[in-house]
């Protein structure tokens, strides 16, 4: 049975411990100091890893992956990396791939709110000449980013394209909404040659990721309409089931086995 362990306890951890099945089990969550809660709450990494898990999932943002995720895969356990915008810190990047490699413990990167992951990958064998990424959020969703410094969130009356830049710039800029922007950059052309347009739209309810590539094997374009978390409107429902669905394939391979 695969043993679970996560770093974080919000919206996405709990709402990928619903979908899973019988074949795996929550042994832990690493939760900020004075904040543990129950049996399954810990305040350290090393009391998270001495309960064993198969693989551990990061689910709470840029800075949990620059704490925690070199040790996790120090220590041979496999990380699954949620916050994939914490990615475009080369230095971090590097880190974590290193920890891998010297350990043999895998790195997961799952796709989280969008599709068409699959085929960006495979126009990248072909050759890509271009990758863009458009994220239509509904206003209130960048409340509490840099967004605020450029348009005003609460009196917005029409849909409003308020960022264009790099997805290295987009991770930095904005660590909270822009997971999908590095997904998209590291499956295709990269961080600096990544294209990001992120827009507010005070008329949408949804969360709106568009990905748009060209090369060699023809031009592609994906759209995906994803319901925002209820409890966390700044991420997409999708993601915690792109989790559980990666658990749910590490559990199956290591049945296999």
């Amino acid at each position: 049975m695969l043993r679970i362990g996560f770093i974080g306890n919000g919206s996405i951890a709990r709402a990928a411990c619903a979908a899973l099945g019988p074949d795996v089990t929550l042994c832990g969550h690493l939760a900020r100091p004075g904040r543990s809660d129950g049996d399954l709450a810990v305040e350290r990494l090393a009391d998270l890893l001495d309960r064993q898990p198969d693989v551990v999932v990061e689910c709470a943002g840029h800075e949990a992956v620059r704490e925690h995720g070199a040790a996790v895969l120090e220590a041979g356990v496999a990380l699954m990396v949620v916050s994939i915008g914490a990615l475009a810190d080369p230095a971090l990047e590097s880190a974590l791939n290193d920890a891998a490699t010297r350990s043999g413990a895998r790195l997961i990167l799952p796709a989280g709110a969008v599709g068409g992951i699959d085929a960006l990958t495979a126009a990248k064998l072909g050759g890509l000449s271009s990758v863009t990424y458009r994220a239509r959020k509904p206003a209130m969703a960048w409340a509490g980013s840099p967004a605020e410094k450029v348009v005003d969130l609460a009196s917005l009356g029409e849909a409003t394209t308020f960022f264009r830049g790099t997805a290295r710039e987009a991770a930095i800029a904005f660590p909270k909404n822009s997971n999908v922007a590095a997904t998209v950059a590291l499956a295709g052309v990269g961080f600096d040659a990544t294209q990001v347009e992120l827009v507010a739209d005070p008329h949408s309810s949804r969360n709106l990721h568009e990905i748009c590539f060209e090369g060699a094997d023809g031009a592609f374009r994906f759209e995906i309409e994803g319901r925002p978390s209820p409890d966390n409107p700044k991420t997409s429902l999708l993601t915690a089931h792109s989790v559980a669905r990666e658990l749910l394939t590490f559990a199956a391979q290591r049945k296999a086995r």
